[in-house]
């Protein structure tokens, strides 16, 4: 597999991951992986020995990457040898390595506060207002559209997220307020030919594009700046903040996992 061609190989990943269904950043990834996985062997995957793999695997654990990041590249790596190549030899040879748990960084009621009081831009607040008031991912916020939103019910309709799945989560009368009011100044000269239900509520530089996650990334850090929040919180703090927060309200467990899409929830661990 060529580091920059589309070879046949290649091709044929990439529609055995379109039969299966398998999302654009999920694509992404696994191509990566092989590319990496190409440029370690100097030539094609597809002439790989059991060797090979076991070489590759101690090849990424002495560079110091992350167990996170190795499991993610070998699962790119399984993924051909087993899918496209037909290679279960080569894939029994893939191992996973636990990953450890960790009790996420959570704002307090005061931090999430300060930092919805220092983002003065509109858009910044609304973007991080529907983080933590609504408990959305990153991906889900820039994703919104027109018709995700519910003000009659007072909810908002997330499709397709993690795992293929949809849920509503509710709308607070506050967030409402703030998404009429970004609606009156939400850049529109881009939404020519698109119906009015399926335009972005975040449109990106160009047609067709949305606000991308590092951008709203690179927002959430300079607010949290701005705020003085001095640990080291994600973006996806807001979503745990949220959580924990209708936890400590008295919320029953069970909406706060129906509101989250999760199996399980407590405050040590939340995806």
């Amino acid at each position: 597999m060529s580091t920059n061609a589309v070879t046949p190989l290649r091709q044929r990943m990439i529609e055995d991951m379109n039969a299966r269904k398998l999302g654009a950043h999920s694509q992404r990834s696994h191509i990566y992986s092989c590319r990496r996985f190409a440029a370690f062997l100097k030539r094609s995957p597809d002439t790989a020995a059991p060797d090979d793999v076991r070489r590759f695997q101690l090849h990424l654990a002495e560079t110091g990457m992350s167990i996170c990041n190795r499991n993610r590249i070998m699962t790119g790596v399984k993924f051909l040898f087993r899918v496209t190549l037909r290679r279960p030899d080569l894939a029994a040879e893939i191992y996973h390595l636990r990953e450890p748990q960790k009790i996420p960084l959570v704002m307090s009621q005061d931090e999430t506060r300060r930092l919805l009081a220092v983002a003065d831009n509109l858009k910044v607040r609304m973007l991080l207002s529907l983080g933590y008031g609504c408990g959305l991912r990153a991906g889900e916020v820039v994703r919104l559209k027109v018709k995700h939103i519910d003000s009659a019910q007072k909810i908002i309709r997330v499709e397709q997220s993690k795992g293929r799945k949809d849920r509503n989560v509710m709308l607070s009368p506050e967030v409402l307020d703030l998404l009429r009011q970004w609606w009156k100044v939400r850049p529109s000269r881009r939404d020519a030919g698109t119906p009015p239900e399926e335009r972005w509520l975040f449109p990106g530089a160009k047609s067709g594009e949305t606000l991308s996650t590092r951008q709203l990334n690179r927002l959430f850090h300079q607010a949290a700046d701005a705020a003085g929040i001095k640990k080291g919180v994600t973006l996806h703090a807001l979503r745990h903040s949220f959580a924990t927060h209708l936890l400590e309200r008295g919320t029953d467990i069970r909406v706060i996992q129906a509101l989250l899409e999760t199996a399980s929830y407590c405050p040590r661990t939340l995806v």
